[in-house]
């Protein structure tokens, strides 16, 4: 009995090594596109990946059938929503990292766009997860798709006009 439960613990930890050693490099690029950090400087996506990979590992034997991956980005992407409630609405905005590609987006645009065109989400599975109508869904991913193709000018600095002395 106790070898099998060994045997089981070993095995599960092989195939969820293996499951880390595909998946993780991907989800931590959509982690980093979440948090709008820069690539080599993204301890927030660090760290929500961390969460995610360990919410996958505790179910592990109860996924029966279900995609580990769909459950790592899932769990990523409730994670990273909720920690923008946080971070955004009761504590004030964090800045997003200029160098990141998307650090234009509001956070909820970010989210619906990784999810939308990077991960290949339906757009009614993307509604439900986050909790959202499917059309809200997809108005916001067609602003912030236009928001990055054409992103808006700063304003241009007035120019002075001649000074006209008082008479």
């Amino acid at each position: 009995m106790r070898d099998r439960q060994v045997a089981r613990g070993t095995r599960r930890a092989r195939e969820f090594e293996a499951f880390v050693a595909g998946a993780a490099g991907r989800l931590l690029h959509a982690a980093t596109l979440l948090t709008a950090e820069a690539p080599n400087a993204n301890p927030r996506a660090r760290r929500l990946l961390t969460l995610a990979l360990a919410h996958t590992y505790a179910r592990w034997d109860r996924l029966h059938g279900e995609d580990p991956y769909d459950c790592a980005r899932q769990h990523l992407a409730t994670r990273f929503a909720r920690a923008v409630w946080h971070q955004y609405v009761a504590f004030g905005r964090a800045r997003p990292d200029p160098r990141s590609p998307l650090a234009a987006l509001t956070p909820q645009e970010r989210l619906i766009l990784v999810l939308r065109l990077y991960e290949g989400v339906a757009e009614e599975q993307a509604a439900a997860l986050l909790g959202l109508p499917a059309e809200r869904v997809h108005t916001v991913c067609d602003r912030a798709t236009a928001n990055l193709l054409h992103p808006a000018r700063p304003a241009a600095p007035r120019a002075a006009g001649p000074k006209v002395a008082p008479s």
